[in-house]
């Protein structure tokens, strides 16, 4: 069982480290925050759900911590932003052994020092049956200089970073029934971010449009286009696909395009510009180009074309 909320509440505090940007943190009904002088605000706020993200018997609890704040730092990375500050809301079955908690507190504090952000504050509250985490980030970007979905247009190339379809995969491996060991499938079990590479195509003014890969690569461009008002052609042969495991096989196609929790970064940049091949030590692919019109045509591997429907994760969706 879960300490009682106070004490709860008191042992998350007393293993947060407060950063620059946190005046006030943990502690009083609101937590006071210092923003960057001439820089704007950037809110987001994601569920992770027993269920749904995560299960207890698949999932160890520090990385159901780690995944839950990668949900939000991924989507500040998607605008270039800066991360500054992490709340958690906490909703939790009685039944939940306090153990449980503690390891995925560790794993969401261990990622928030890796960012240099605090935890400032949340909520908690009992849960009738499973776990619920809300995870809320604040970060930051430049006045005006945040990158958008909807600047896509005409002529602009298409690049993804990092490889494609492993958590997909991985996913449903367990489903098969298969034990997966975390040291085997980090890129599932404790995805990274990719807030350095989306600061450094703000910062170097590359990226026109730009959306983080947590629905699936055809989810995720078609927000991309449905936002700038364009299509687009992508080439089946340049996506790159993840390996599964620690094995050297390349996860199915269809993982790649509709898979989604890769928190790969997927954005468009002029085709005058310069795009590195790789940015932190990361992977950068070119995979198609932006059209007129409104639909996402993949070209396969015989150089015929089919549009690309959107497939990946849809909540309330009939599939």
């Amino acid at each position: 069982m879960p300490l009682p909320e106070k004490a709860l509440i008191a042992r998350i505090r007393r293993a947060v480290r407060n950063k620059a940007a946190i005046i006030t943190g943990i502690g009083d009904d609101c937590a006071i925050l210092r923003i960057p002088t001439g820089h704007e605000a950037l809110v987001t706020t994601d569920f992770s759900l027993e269920g749904i993200h995560f299960r207890r018997d698949w999932h160890p609890p520090d990385a159901i911590g780690h995944r839950c704040l990668t949900r939000g730092l991924s989507d500040i990375a998607a605008m270039g932003g800066i991360p500054l500050a992490a709340f958690l809301s906490l909703a939790l079955p009685e039944t939940l052994p306090q153990k449980w908690v503690d390891e995925f507190v560790r794993g969401l504090l261990r990622l928030a020092k890796q960012h240099d952000i605090s935890l400032a504050g949340g909520d908690t509250a009992q849960s009738p049956s499973g776990a619920m985490a809300d995870i809320v980030v604040l970060g930051s970007a430049p006045r005006g200089k945040a990158i958008h979905r909807s600047g896509a247009r005409p002529g602009d190339k298409i690049y993804v970073t990092g490889t494609l379809g492993g958590a997909a995969a991985a996913l449903e491996m367990q489903r098969a029934g298969k034990k997966l060991h975390p040291r085997n499938f980090p890129r599932y079990f404790y995805p990274e971010p990719r807030v350095a590479v989306g600061k450094y195509l703000r910062e170097h003014s590359l990226a026109s449009a730009m959306i983080d890969s947590s629905d699936g690569l055809s989810t995720d461009l078609a927000h991309i286009c449905e936002e700038s008002g364009v299509g687009a052609e992508v080439d089946v042969k340049l996506i790159p696909r993840a390996t599964i495991g620690k094995s050297s096989r390349r996860v199915d196609i269809n993982f790649a395009l509709h898979g989604g929790e890769d928190y790969e970064l997927i954005f468009t940049a002029p085709h005058k510009k310069k795009v590195p091949a790789k940015i932190d030590g990361v992977l950068i692919t070119e995979i198609g180009r932006i059209v007129k019109g409104k639909k996402v045509v993949l070209i396969d591997t015989r150089g015929e074309r089919k549009e690309l429907n959107p497939e990946g994760w849809e909540h309330f969706s009939r599939k």
